[in-house]
């Protein structure tokens, strides 16, 4: 856990990246960022994810939403809004969602190794936000 985040961007970018929930750092790379949607607003998540992939174009990570099993038909779909479908590459694309049931097993499997862990761990637990046929 850090005290302050790394201030390699712009200001306005450096303010959206203050508003986002998590973020995992590798010194001070930006490896993830996760919004946690329990009661608040989905869309506003991804709104914060997609401002800072617009003034960070070639900031490539993966973005993680985080909420209960029964907010994820919500979040497919919010996800595959026109807003975000048109983003290039397309959100759906670049955002994946961890239910938080999952992500809770999955802490108590790895505990004693988890200082250990890579953000590509993440990728088995998390599900794609694509919608199938489309």
């Amino acid at each position: 856990m850090k005290k302050e985040l790394p201030l390699q961007f712009d200001a306005a970018t450096n303010r959206t990246i203050e508003l986002i929930d998590v973020l995992w750092l590798t010194g001070n790379a930006i490896i993830a960022a996760f919004e946690i949607e329990c009661t608040t607003s989905i869309y506003s998540g991804l709104l914060r994810m997609a401002d800072l992939i617009a003034m960070q174009p070639n900031l490539n990570i993966p973005l993680y939403l985080v909420a209960p099993d029964e907010r994820r038909n919500k979040v497919i779909t919010e996800v595959n809004r026109p807003t975000f479908s048109r983003l290039s590459p397309p959100m759906k694309q670049m955002c994946r969602f961890i239910s938080i049931p999952t992500l809770q097993d999955r802490i108590k499997q790895v505990s004693s190794v988890i200082r250990y862990l890579k953000a590509e761990f993440l990728e088995e637990l998390s599900e794609s936000c694509e919608i199938e046929g489309e």
